[in-house]
C-alpha cells in the first residue's frame, strides 16, 4: 500500500512507500523528451564508433601505392576501351521504369493488410490502381522500351 500526494499538475506526484525506509520518497515526472535519451545515447555511440574505426584504419593501415593498387578495377580484367563511351538509353529507361513500378508495388502492402477493413470499396479502389499500373506497363511494352534486341538510335549511327 502506498500514498501519493498530487502537486499541482496531474502528471507530477510525490509518493512515499511505507514498506521501504523513510528516505524512499520518489518524485515521478512524465517528461516526454526523456524517453529519447537512450536513442540519443545509441546514436552518439554509433557515431563515435564509426569515427574511431575510420581513424584507426587511417593510422594502422598501409599506404604504399603500387601499380596494381592504382589501376582501375574492372571485375578482375584489364580495362579496355574509352572511358567516355556512350551507353544505350535503354539502360537508363529500364532503370527508371524499375524504380517506378517498384515504388508502385510498395503501395500494395498496406492495402493487403487493411483489405478486411476496407471491404469491397477498398478492393475495387485497388483494382482501379492496378489497372492504371497495367495500362502504363502495356504502353511501355508496346513502345518497345523493354525490347533489348532492336538497336537503339545511337547504335544505328
Amino acid at each position: 500500500m502506498h500514498y501519493c500526494l498530487t502537486l499541482g499538475k496531474a502528471n507530477h506526484y510525490t509518493c512515499a512507500f511505507p514498506d521501504e525506509s523513510l528516505s524512499a520518497i520518489r518524485e515521478m515526472t512524465d517528461n516526454y523528451f526523456a524517453r529519447y535519451i537512450p536513442l540519443l545515447i545509441h546514436f552518439a555511440v554509433v557515431c563515435l564508433l564509426a569515427v574511431a574505426i575510420v581513424t584507426l584504419s587511417y593510422f594502422i593501415g598501409q599506404h604504399k601505392a603500387n601499380k596494381s593498387k592504382m589501376s582501375p578495377y574492372e571485375c578482375g580484367m584489364e580495362p579496355v576501351g574509352d572511358v567516355r563511351q556512350r551507353f544505350s538509353v535503354s539502360f537508363y529507361l529500364v532503370a527508371m521504369l524499375f524504380i517506378l513500378f517498384d515504388v508502385e508495388a510498395v503501395f500494395l502492402y498496406p492495402w493487403a493488410i487493411l483489405l478486411k477493413r476496407l471491404k469491397m470499396f477498398g478492393f475495387w479502389e485497388m483494382m482501379t490502381y492496378v489497372l492504371i499500373i497495367l495500362v502504363g506497363f502495356f504502353y511501355v511494352w508496346k513502345k518497345g522500351v523493354l525490347d533489348w534486341n532492336k538497336p537503339s538510335r545511337d547504335e544505328a549511327l
